[in-house]
């Protein structure tokens, strides 16, 4: 089983990664982005485990390692 972790920035938390690639991409011509806000996947393969209990691992990994919580907001998704 796949567990996908989502770890962005919270609102209000200053990004200056995501500002560097907006203006960026303006540079480029994409003239259309007004904002960019940075973050990251995790790709985790768990054995053993049914998608309940996937996600529950996987929120308890986020919420000890893989996000820092006071900054940071994190989304979950599970695939067969």
């Amino acid at each position: 089983m796949k567990a996908f972790v989502t770890v962005t920035l919270k609102t209000g938390v200053l990004d200056p990664q995501g500002n560097a690639i907006g203006h960026a991409l303006n540079n480029l011509g994409f003239d259309n982005v007004t904002n960019v806000r940075a973050g990251k996947v995790f790709e985790l393969d768990l054995i053993g485990t049914d998608a309940a209990e996937a996600r529950r691992q996987a929120e308890e990994m986020a919420r000890k390692l893989l996000a820092n919580t006071v900054i940071e907001s994190f989304k979950v998704e599970i695939a067969a």
